[in-house]
């Protein structure tokens, strides 16, 4: 939270958005900024009754603003702790960075039992207990965000509240994990583990207390933090310990959701495997900003590792194979019950569509989803959910009825062509910048912050994470077939093609399937040659 004006993605996203809307600067620097620099966005809107800017001579990115400290510290402890509770918390009202600073320098806290006279001393401070410091709506007011939207003329026009750029509170309600759930879990739960600790350094006789929410705010962004990791100084960031972040970050991950494989056998030639993805986490996986996706690796391999089958696969650049929004960026992969081709891919994600309905990676052209098909949370059940809700389940997922209530399965369905020992697998995959979605930031590539994003971006070599995985193995139904030359005849032409593979590991005259050209293989040829349809010549 403490780096979240740093973030290189963050300034070239709000780069582009001011570059492709100039005429709505105003809105533009004070939403990104009510969460992203919330202390500089304070001073300057609420205190001076200014407009803040975020680039350029007057902005306070510029190290010589008056306010370039308070806004490079991002989000800051007395930020999140000075948030009044208003009435507004968890409301349409609080939400979108609408918060309320009290004006008495009141910290609230999570405990009434507190010696507060140190921090009145040493920072004018007052720590109060209030138990809304406690509560997923306190988080709300900046994890549930709705934007404004223009039309291909650059006027707004949007209506009502606005398009849901982000709602994990809004789907946490509609979970198992709500406070009125059957397993309630608040979001400090899971991202501020509780534990034993004091609280203070100061007076040293403090002793320690129970239930302490740690401040690790861990979220599943291994890309961004390795990315500040590896360009500290550059891009100014002080900490000592990301390496200890994306160690975290990628256990919170890994935890969010399991993948299985339910069924797997071959008949007829054709492998059938069914896979169950199942979401543990209290939102939909992936949730927050829209650019984030997950999608499944399926693959087949022989014993030799050669691959039979794969979808999903995923390239250097960060780009699926297949995947269609990855090779057209005007087009969107739908949602899979089935998949029976290489070039199907089952992918998570939203997919935004501008008032033209034309799919957008402008946030300002966002009109609605067209595609939602992120794992929804247990519990959140997709029947109860109108079309226009801002967290209904959107496209081909809607109507499958293996997707809901946290958890999808889908079926694959291939030919194959091996005989012996198949190995298949799967792994659930996780991507913070879909490949579309910076296919589109580059057509800005001449701004500054795009072009210091893009090459951070290019020079990093993690630009995904494996979430989860399964394999299991089968054996192919598939008849070892020894007529090589495909003349309908087993003859000595096809053995002398044979001996030419001995001691090989070809698949083709790999007739048992396990990995090598042997003798058992020159066994199963010989045998055929009188069980091949014509004449067959005798065996040497």
């Amino acid at each position: 939270m403490a780096n979240s004006t740093k973030d290189p993605f963050w300034q070239a996203k709000v780069a582009t958005e001011l570059e492709r809307n100039p005429q709505l600067a105003t809105t533009i620097n004070d939403t990104c900024t009510k969460c992203h620099a919330p202390m500089a966005n304070y001073e300057i809107t609420k205190i001076q009754g200014g407009d803040i800017t975020l680039f350029g001579t007057d902005g306070i990115l510029n190290p010589n603003h008056a306010l370039y400290d308070a806004g490079m510290n991002g989000v800051s402890c007395t930020v999140c702790h000075q948030i009044a509770n208003d009435g507004t918390l968890g409301t349409l009202d609080g939400f979108s960075g609408h918060y309320s600073i009290n004006n008495t320098k009141t910290i609230y806290g999570q405990y009434n039992d507190i010696f507060g006279q140190p921090m009145i001393n040493n920072t004018g401070y007052t720590p109060t207990y209030s138990a809304h410091v406690s509560d997923s709506a306190l988080c709300a007011t900046c994890h549930n965000l709705k934007t404004p939207f223009v039309d291909d003329q650059g006027n707004i026009v949007s209506t009502g509240t606005g398009f849901p750029e982000q709602m994990p509170y809004t789907e946490w309600q509609l979970s198992i994990f709500d406070d009125a759930g059957s397993n309630p879990q608040s979001c400090q739960d899971c991202h501020m583990p509780e534990t034993t600790s004091k609280v203070s350094n100061r007076p040293n006789w403090l002793g320690t207390k129970d239930g302490f929410a740690k401040h690790e705010l861990v979220g599943a962004n291994t890309t961004m933090l390795t990315m500040l990791r590896d360009n500290a100084a550059q891009l100014g960031v002080t900490s000592s310990n990301m390496d200890l972040s994306i160690i975290r970050a990628r256990a919170m991950l890994q935890s969010a959701a399991s993948v299985e494989i339910v069924s797997a056998s071959v008949n007829n030639g054709t492998l059938e495997a069914r896979v169950k993805v199942q979401n543990n986490s209290g939102h939909k996986a992936p949730t927050s900003y829209p650019s984030r996706r997950m999608w499944l690796n399926f693959k087949v391999t022989d014993s030799n590792n050669n691959i039979v089958f794969e979808s999903g696969k995923i390239n250097a650049d960060g780009s699926i194979v297949e995947a269609d929004n990855d090779v057209d960026q005007a087009k969107f992969e739908q949602h899979y019950n089935l998949i029976t081709s290489n070039k199907q891919v089952q992918i998570y994600e939203p997919v935004m569509v501008d008032t033209n309905g034309n799919i957008t990676y402008t946030l300002l052209r966002a009109e609605r989803y067209i595609k939602d098909n992120r794992l929804t949370p247990k519990g959140f059940n997709k029947s109860n959910v109108p079309s226009d809700s801002d967290v209904a389940v959107l496209g081909a997922a809607a109507d499958d009825t293996d997707f809901n209530l946290g958890s999808d399965e889908i079926t694959y369905s291939v030919p194959v062509a091996v005989a012996g020992e198949l190995n298949v697998s799967v792994s659930l995959n996780y991507q913070t910048i879909a490949h579309g979605f910076l296919q589109d930031l580059y057509r800005d590539a001449h701004l500054q912050q795009v072009q210091t994003f893009k090459t951070l971006y290019d020079a990093q070599s993690l630009k995904h994470e494996q979430v989860a995985s399964a394999q299991t193995t089968v054996v192919s139904d598939v008849d070892p077939n020894p007529d090589f030359d495909g003349n309908l005849v087993v003859n000595a032409a096809d053995l002398a093609f044979f001996k030419t593979k001995f001691f090989s590991s070809d698949p083709d005259a790999d007739l048992n399937g396990d990995g090598v050209v042997n003798a058992v293989d020159l066994a199963i040829l010989k045998s055929m040659f009188f069980n091949a349809p014509g004449p067959s010549e005798p065996v040497p």
